[in-house]
């Protein structure tokens, strides 16, 4: 097998790439290979700048990624600017925190709706188009660390990325017959905006640090590797696991 890594003339759709984890891995890659279409709320000017300096080639995408019924537009309009759709990683993510007993039905259905409901009919919308042409395709999704524990005050977060890495295996069952993979990542804790806090804390940031084997937190750059090696040839007979890229987080 020559390159697998190797994902010239592919598109690929990134929602929530503007900054952070989406960020980087769109920019990974489109240092591999693929026309990214960077799909969000936010305008990505960033991270266009950076995949046009690289001389990649990029298509902006603007939709409320809370809303479910934008999915097959999101896959038309990618298509429409970039070509067909290869590979989708379902990024874009919020969260909320309260205790249990006081968490409200709007924070639950908010969060689960990003979270959950989108991803799956963005994974549906992608599917199709690659079954219509008879492609196949790669759709990873960024799972997380409460993916796999319970945490604490972010119940319709933890519920979401629960539900996102059931989602993973169950569409990998249905869907590898066809030539299509499905994965997912599990980001442990990255140095990003969302994280400031954390480590702007020096006690927590302590505790953090004591746990990850690695002995520091995540650059968002880590996870390239891994969402390169799924979004190419060389994952192919890789179906429905959970990555971690946590710094050994998980096997501590």
């Amino acid at each position: 097998m020559d390159q697998p890594f190797d994902l010239s003339g592919k598109t690929a759709v990134v929602t929530g790439a503007n900054t952070g984890l989406g960020q980087a891995i769109a920019i990974a890659l489109a240092k591999a290979g693929a026309r990214i279409a960077l799909v969000g709320r936010s305008a990505p000017d960033e991270t266009v700048a950076k995949i046009e300096h690289l001389g990649g080639e990029t298509a902006v995408v603007m939709a409320d990624l809370s809303r479910s019924e934008v999915a097959s537009e999101v896959i038309a309009k990618s298509e429409s600017a970039l070509g067909p759709v290869d590979i989708l990683v379902n990024n874009a993510g919020i969260i909320r925190r309260e205790d249990a007993l006081e968490f409200s039905e709007s924070d639950w259905d908010d969060v689960m709706g990003t979270n959950l409901k989108v991803p799956f009919f963005l994974a549906q919308a992608a599917a199709r188009s690659m079954t219509a042409g008879k492609r196949s395709g790669k759709i990873i999704n960024i799972a997380s660390l409460l993916s796999l524990q319970g945490g604490i005050r972010v119940a319709s977060y933890t519920a979401s990325k629960s539900g996102l890495a059931g989602l993973t295996r169950l569409l990998a069952n249905e869907w590898a017959s066809m030539g299509i993979n499905v994965n997912a990542i599990v980001p442990g804790y990255f140095a990003t905006n969302n994280t400031a806090a954390l480590r702007a804390d020096e006690q927590r940031n302590r505790q953090i640090l004591e746990r990850i084997p690695a002995g520091r937190w995540g650059d968002p750059e880590d996870l390239g590797g891994a969402a390169v090696f799924l979004a190419s040839r060389a994952s192919d007979y890789v179906h429905g696991t959970l990555i971690p890229v946590d710094g050994g987080w998980m096997g501590r």
